[in-house]
């Protein structure tokens, strides 16, 4: 059975619409009504709008297509029929169990039209992946990975995919993910308040310091350097290597870009984009070029390093009032919603590529 990234990224996206779909996840309580009461509700609803519309409905056709593609892949290409309708059934039974559980969250309504819209929508994505099957592009997906990337790349090739949808959550510096540790001790803190465990917190010596400009480029630059080093892992061609690098440097800036526009709208989507963001992505990119015909146990060892230098030097600087600002209006207003598992992956993104580039390194098939 051949292994495909689909798999992963659709269990990825299946956590990113429970996420959305149970948030804030407090408050249960049975209401005195059935849980499926819901089912026999008029259609369409008093309160709706295009907005819900279009969002149960383009929300599920991701999953629709990660689910079909995922079993395209894996062995089954002449059964698209098939692979279509499974996907369609998961995610229609994924939605009714989300629409089941809202009942016992006083936030959130259950909606037989979301329930309808959210299967159509994954009926639409997966016959998506079966249309593109059909035409051939899934037989052309797998002879483009094979001569790119190596036969054991799933993981990095999902950490890849994840990576822009982590800058979409706003970072106090450009490609600056994992920035956790300052958040974690208040949190740490406010759990432990009025108890003899708050001792045992290590005290911080010194308060935290803003980095300068110099230290800016600095973390500009390995933050972009991380993905370009964790594609090289699984690529050997240093010409598809130097087009990868190039391929991540404008994907970044666009997402780190539409962050932006998200945060604080269209007029600053660029404001971003300073003097020493600017260097450390010239730094950042001109570095990863340097490395494209450095053998890929050797990026991987590099990859582990950087990642430690970047999470240190990004944890040791505080972030501004202004910054936490918005980040309050992203965890209480509709983006926590919708792209909720930007959060998560801005935080968790790093530190799941450690543990892969660990598990990478200690493996005895690489490159001799």
């Amino acid at each position: 059975m051949h292994k495909t990234s689909a798999w992963p990224l659709a269990l990825t996206y299946t956590a990113l619409i429970v996420f959305a779909s149970l948030f804030p996840f407090e408050g249960w309580r049975g209401q005195g009504i059935a849980p499926w009461v819901f089912l026999s509700a008029p259609i369409p609803p008093p309160y709706w709008s295009r907005f819900d519309v279009g969002v149960n409905l383009v929300g599920y056709a991701p999953l629709g297509f990660l689910l079909a593609l995922a079993g395209l892949r894996s062995g089954w290409p002449r059964a698209a029929a098939l692979m279509t309708l499974l996907a369609t059934l998961a995610g229609t039974l994924l939605s009714l169990c989300m629409e089941y559980l809202q009942i016992f969250l006083p936030g959130r309504v259950p909606s037989n039209m979301d329930l309808l819209l959210n299967a159509a929508g994954t009926l639409l994505g997966a016959l998506a992946a079966a249309l593109l099957e059909r035409w051939g592009a899934v037989a052309h997906w797998s002879r483009f990975r094979e001569r790119w990337f190596e036969p054991q790349a799933r993981g990095a090739l999902v950490l890849l995919a994840l990576w822009p949808w982590a800058l979409l959550f706003p970072a106090a510096l450009p490609f600056g993910l994992g920035q956790v540790w300052e958040r974690l001790e208040a949190a740490l803190v406010e759990l432990l308040q009025d108890t003899p465990f708050l001792q045992w917190l290590p005290v911080r010596d010194a308060p935290l310091v803003p980095l300068s400009p110099g230290a800016e480029v600095m973390a500009v630059a390995l933050g972009l350097l991380i993905p370009c080093l964790l594609a090289y892992c699984v690529m050997r061609h240093a010409g598809r290597r130097v087009a990868f690098a190039l391929a991540l440097a404008g994907v970044g800036v666009v997402a780190t870009a539409l962050s932006a526009l998200l945060s604080y709208g269209p007029a600053h989507a660029w404001d971003w984009l300073t003097l020493p963001t600017r260097m450390g992505i010239l730094v950042g990119l001109a570095v990863a070029l340097t490395l494209v015909a450095v053998p890929r146990r050797v990026c991987a060892a590099l990859l582990l390093l950087v990642l430690m230098l970047h999470l240190n030097l990004l944890n040791q600087a505080p972030t501004s009032a202004y910054f936490a600002q918005t980040l309050q209006a992203w965890e209480q207003g509709r983006f926590i919603r919708f792209y909720g598992l930007g959060q998560w992956l801005g935080w968790l993104w790093p530190y799941a590529a450690i543990v892969y580039v660990v598990l990478r390194v200690s493996r005895r098939d690489g490159d001799s």
